[in-house]
């Protein structure tokens, strides 16, 4: 039986609080969610299309989705001190909004510079959106559904890589590129007025509540989670922002739309199976998730020359990664709250934006076969940390889990 908490609120935008996940505000959140991690990771689909077009080589067009997550990460915590008064579903209208426009422009230029900038200012909005999400989450959840709350909400990113990445490659290859992002623009116009109708609008924190963010740097657990976001995230975007790149290496590059969807599919089992297990075994997934990106990078380095080989690591690195933002998400907020969720996002973005970067440098100097290799180097200190910091990072109980 479901039974309604007595938590009253009262106001415009407010919702009551029950044992019952509102699934309307949570799937308009999780669209937002797929909204910037689509806008992000096009380019990465589409590459050689891009960069042919706008007459750049394809490492310089890589760094379109380096200059967004460079964007999203150095503006996440100037921007959350900056709105920390604001009202929260004013913000995030105002985040889609932005990526519709810069979408629209991105499809529409012919210019390199002017679609760079452009791409900056959708990763500031992307920093709203990602110190956002969680938080909203978590209020509307009582707190025994609240790691379930942000699963559903975070599916929103392996949805975009599953279905949102290939469809826009596909698409990309029938149509051209630019057809796509304004297909994006699109789904953000529907999304506004999602959100207008369904999202509460919480108040932002009053000006004497507010606490320095950096002081979460103290609590424990807060560093060890952030040293795994940083290298997983790192390993994951230095394969992902080039695989069109790497698979063309290997002579499957007619094949990317069917790879990248094998990937996302993998990711949706992911983050389907960790919505449903992140309350009680959070530790457990994250260990899982980490080993199971090792064994992928190690197919990947050893046999990329086999496309069954590389069909499976997909689905290997697929539920690896699917499930790892809701783990980590979870895994921050329980140690240092707010001001740990805001540590995340610039973590998160600027070791994305590393990853890209990094990445171009080993596509210059070594080839796209260094990148797996790079990816298995990376991981073992990660999984070593998971399974030491067992104490507050990764404990083997969540905080107010049932």
């Amino acid at each position: 039986m479901t039974t309604e908490r007595t938590e009253s609120r009262s106001g415009p935008g407010t919702v009551a609080v029950t044992d019952r996940l509102p699934w309307s505000p949570l799937l308009a959140l999780c669209t937002a969610a797929f909204m910037g991690i689509l806008t992000e990771a096009l380019p990465a689909g589409v590459l050689p299309e891009m960069a042919r077009d706008l007459a750049v080589s394809e490492s310089a067009m890589g760094q379109a989705l380096t200059i967004y997550a460079i964007a999203t990460g150095v503006s996440a915590i100037p921007v959350a001190v900056t709105t920390a008064t604001w009202r929260r579903k004013h913000l995030v209208l105002l985040a889609v909004a932005t990526f519709a426009v810069a979408n629209t422009i991105t499809a529409i230029s012919s210019n390199y510079p002017v679609t760079m900038v452009f791409r900056l200012v959708a990763g500031v909005a992307a920093g709203v959106i990602w110190a956002e999400l969680v938080g909203y989450a978590r209020r509307l959840a009582p707190p025994h559904l609240q790691g379930r709350a942000i699963a559903i909400t975070m599916a929103g990113i392996p949805l975009a890589l599953s279905l949102g990445i290939p469809a826009g490659t596909f698409l990309g290859g029938l149509f051209g590129w630019r057809l796509t992002f304004l297909l994006v623009t699109g789904i953000a116009v529907i999304l506004l007025g999602w959100i207008s109708l369904s999202v509460p609008n919480y108040p932002g924190q009053r000006p004497e509540a507010r606490e320095p963010i950096l002081r979460a740097l103290s609590l424990p657990g807060v560093v060890a989670v952030l040293f795994v976001v940083a290298v997983y995230v790192l390993s994951h975007n230095i394969l992902y922002t080039y695989i069109a790149t790497f698979l063309d290496e290997y002579r499957m590059g007619a094949d990317r739309d069917i790879v990248l969807l094998v990937f996302g599919i993998a990711s949706m089992v992911s983050i389907w199976i960790t919505g449903a297990l992140v309350d009680r075994k959070l530790r457990h997934l994250t260990i899982g998730s980490t080993a199971l990106f090792i064994v992928a990078a190690a197919a990947l380095a050893l046999l990329a020359d086999v496309p069954a080989v590389v069909y499976a690591a997909m689905v290997l690195w697929g539920l690896g990664w699917g499930g790892v933002a809701t783990l980590l998400q979870t895994a921050v907020t329980d140690a240092g709250g707010d001001r740990g969720q805001a540590l995340l996002v610039t973590t998160w973005n600027s070791f994305m934006a590393g990853g890209g970067a990094v990445g171009g440098i080993l596509l210059d100097r070594l080839g796209p076969t260094s990148f797996p290799w790079s990816v298995f180097l990376l991981l073992v200190p990660v999984l070593i940390v998971v399974v030491g910091a067992r104490a507050h990072a990764f404990p083997p109980k969540r905080p107010g889990a049932l």
